[in-house]
């Protein structure tokens, strides 16, 4: 028995070292465009033919993209200089009292006169040419042999003038023309008083004049200022005024209510 087993043995070690000195077949990788068949292995047992695969396509060169075209460079323009503008000096407050002689007192010989104001016209050595006329709606007064003369606007002796110079236009030689007040057109005072309405003027006034005339405040009257609506040389004007600012004939006064 131990020489049998010696002998299996080595035959087994033979039969090892046979196969160590056998040569192994390694498959063929492809080649170029196409593939090759795998060359069959040496120990007898032929490898199936690898595919072959289609060749890479030839992509078309890019095309050739035309230059951008190199434009001018842009004009430099010179910087424009300004000139500087003007320092103008700054517009005053149009405020009540920036108007001179808007605040001031009424005397005959600067008030100007308007609708509603009575006159006396005297004309020396004319009788029937005295008498008293009033400033009508349109602004004239009418007198005998001269008809209407315009007043509005005029001062007394300023009308005085114009009469003396229809008069001596084929009417009298040489004469001689006074004019004066004899009373003034009315004020208007309306808003938070007692008495709202129109009274006669009267010289020297101011705001709380015409509101003591009228009766007074009511409670809910604001007492601080009025609001005074005047019309100065032709322009109407519209301004907040103190209880001590001076009246004229023909103003109104607005009288405003308080919030609280």
């Amino acid at each position: 028995m131990r020489v049998l087993r010696s002998l299996f043995l080595l035959l087994g070690v033979a039969a090892a070292a046979g196969c160590a000195r056998q040569p192994v077949a390694y498959m063929a990788y492809p080649t170029g465009a196409t593939s090759t068949p795998y060359a069959p292995a040496a120990m007898g047992r032929p490898y199936a033919a690898a595919p072959s695969y289609a060749a890479t396509p030839s992509y078309a060169a890019t095309s050739s993209y035309a230059t951008v075209p190199s434009y001018a460079a842009a004009p430099s323009y010179a910087a424009t200089s300004y000139v500087a503008a003007p320092a103008y000096a700054a517009a005053p407050s149009r405020t009540l009292y920036d108007y001179a002689g808007y605040a001031q007192p009424v005397t005959q010989s600067g008030y100007t006169l308007d609708a509603g104001d009575r006159l006396r016209v005297v004309v020396f050595g004319q009788d029937g040419l005295t008498n008293s006329y009033a400033v009508d709606a349109s602004g004239n007064i009418d007198m005998p042999l001269i008809g209407a003369v315009p007043a509005r606007g005029l001062t007394t002796n300023q009308l005085a003038s114009r009469i003396a110079g229809q008069l001596r236009d084929g009417f009298i030689r040489e004469p001689h023309v006074a004019v004066e007040i004899e009373a003034y057109r009315p004020f208007f005072i309306l808003g938070e008083v007692t008495q709202p309405g129109q009274y006669p003027y009267v010289a020297n006034m101011t705001v709380e004049t015409a509101v003591a005339i009228a009766g007074g405040f009511t409670p809910r009257a604001l007492r601080k200022s009025v609001i005074l609506n005047r019309n100065y040389y032709g322009r109407p004007m519209r301004i907040a005024v103190p209880l001590t600012f001076p009246l004229r004939p023909g103003d109104t006064i607005n009288v405003q209510e308080r919030w609280f």
